[in-house]
């Protein structure tokens, strides 16, 4: 039996997503097990992000700088924004490596069920962007799901009057499916068979 200390470091990563008890106490012991060489690095690690983390100002990414360095390439066309719904999609997008524009993170979809509103995601600071007048394409990349189609027509219904073209991504994507479980070919099918909306 693992002493309190131990167990309660065993209840934190179990809380952690895809982690059970037992993954928790296997994960625990293989850090125990090699503390110079995997506890100590990982503590270091998770101390340096906490104290280090920001919210890009633009597109609302994960870095430690604000801009993020996707929102502050030059190699970047910015006229062409992803619209995903939230960080993990933008990193799922980005191990494709073939998407050249920026991201614009919503912070979920809409959902009647769970009372999410147009107020409750980062619409208005994207109607900004737009209004910029730099914005030449909307990609939609958002959740091949009810909710995702319901945001993905009222950002169209919301939009269609600004002469930008939005598109969304296309085959490859299986409905109910998430940008972060899809493999990198399948995301790169359906970047390059984007449809106008």
């Amino acid at each position: 039996m693992a002493g309190k200390d131990i167990e309660i470091l065993i209840k934190q990563i179990a809380k952690l997503p895809s982690l059970g008890s037992r993954s928790a106490r296997r994960i625990v012991l293989h850090l125990l097990n090699k503390k110079d060489g995997a506890f100590i690095p990982l503590i270091d690690s998770l101390t340096n992000v906490a104290n280090n983390i920001k919210t890009c100002e633009i597109c609302g990414n994960f870095d430690t700088t604000s801009p993020c360095p996707i929102c502050s390439s030059n190699s970047r066309d910015n006229g062409l924004i992803c619209v995903v719904r939230d960080v993990a999609d933008l990193w799922a997008m980005e191990r494709v490596s073939i998407f050249k524009g920026k991201y614009h993170i919503l912070g979920g979809v809409l959902s009647a069920m769970e009372g999410i509103v147009p107020n409750d995601l980062n619409i208005d600071s994207l109607e900004k962007r737009i209004n910029s007048g730099t914005i030449k394409e909307l990609l939609l990349a958002l959740p091949a799901t009810i909710d995702g189609q319901i945001t993905s027509h009222y950002i169209v219904s919301r939009f269609k009057e600004t002469g930008i073209k939005i598109t969304t991504l296309a085959q490859g994507i299986p409905m109910g499916a998430e940008l972060d479980y899809m493999d990198e070919g399948t995301i790169q099918l359906a970047l390059n068979s984007r449809k106008i909306l």
